[in-house]
């Protein structure tokens, strides 16, 4: 099977329009999820400490990241939305993760969404730009999409999605952190980790509605985070995922972080009253063996701070 080397260089060639063929990659086999995942959960009210906890119990940085690693953090920053109404991934929470990276020794670090509304107003709404900018490093940049990096990836084992486009700087990164909020949806009823995937595609995104659970696990089999860090500092109870009144969020001052991308939404899942099984994406996932769906098998941690 090609590395992810040699999967940038057919990449690279091919968006530069060289006449070759798509480029081709199945990242499955180079992400095992461990038979009994670790999973953190870590509740406070201060934000950073809450992610600081939660990655160090994973092993960070030693077991994740390298000097001079270039880094894609990727929030969930869709909407023109404020942090109190809980619709976008909470500015201190992404903040604290690239200030980790940096002191890991990152060479870069990235931060990007495909955003729903207005670019622009997402990221300064958000609370994100400026927090970003607060952290005064070049190494960290926040940045638009760039519709030309998008490149078409072949899905090899999608069970209803056999390609699509994927965003070339999330599949290039050598370690990439899924940050989504945690909220209602109106479609796939939550919105966690695998869907928030979403915001690294291309092409007609409102056309994979349709059996989104199987799309979002077939896309998974692609885009695999290193780690999945979910927000569930304020949960968006209803009227997700755009929100706008604050009366829909409540605040439960926790992170939860995992190396398997299916154990962290099937906790997060819980925090709404839901059973994993409740959630099309979750149970598709499981299904191809992307990750554990059971908190019964899963080595939980759970810290109050």
């Amino acid at each position: 099977m090609k590395n992810r080397r040699q999967f940038l260089l057919e990449a690279m060639a091919w968006s530069a329009g060289l006449g070759l063929p798509v480029p081709l990659w199945d990242a499955t086999s180079a992400f095992a999820i461990e038979n009994t995942p670790k999973l953190v959960v870590v509740t406070g009210k201060s934000y950073d400490i809450l992610v600081t906890k939660a990655l160090e119990t994973l092993g960070w940085p030693g077991a994740f990241i390298k000097n001079g690693d270039k880094v894609v953090i990727k929030p969930n920053i869709g909407w023109d939305r404020n942090v109190a109404q809980g619709a976008n991934s909470h500015p201190i929470v992404v903040v604290q993760l690239a200030k980790l990276a940096l002191d890991a020794g990152a060479g870069e670090v990235k931060i990007f969404d495909h955003t729903c509304n207005e670019k622009r107003r997402c990221y300064v709404n958000s609370g994100i730009q400026d927090g970003v900018a607060a952290i005064g490093d070049k190494r960290v940049r926040l940045l638009h999409i760039d519709q030309r990096k998008f490149v078409p990836v072949d899905i090899k084992n999608g069970k209803s999605l056999s390609q699509w486009e994927i965003y070339r700087d999330a599949l290039e990164a050598d370690v990439y952190i899924n940050v989504p909020v945690a909220k209602h949806h109106g479609l796939s009823r939550l919105t966690l980790g695998l869907k928030n995937a979403m915001g690294v595609i291309g092409g007609r995104r409102g056309s994979l509605h349709f059996n989104l659970g199987q799309k979002l696990a077939d896309l998974a089999t692609v885009i695999r985070p290193t780690l999945t860090v979910v927000d569930a500092t304020r949960l968006l109870m209803r009227n997700g995922p755009q929100g706008g009144n604050e009366d829909d969020v409540e605040i439960r001052d926790t992170v939860i972080a995992s190396t398997d991308p299916v154990a962290a939404d099937a906790y997060a899942t819980t925090l709404f009253g839901l059973k994993p099984e409740e959630i099309d994406s979750t149970v598709a996932a499981h299904a191809m063996g992307l990750g554990e769906m059971d908190p019964a098998k899963m080595r939980i941690q759970e810290f109050q701070l």
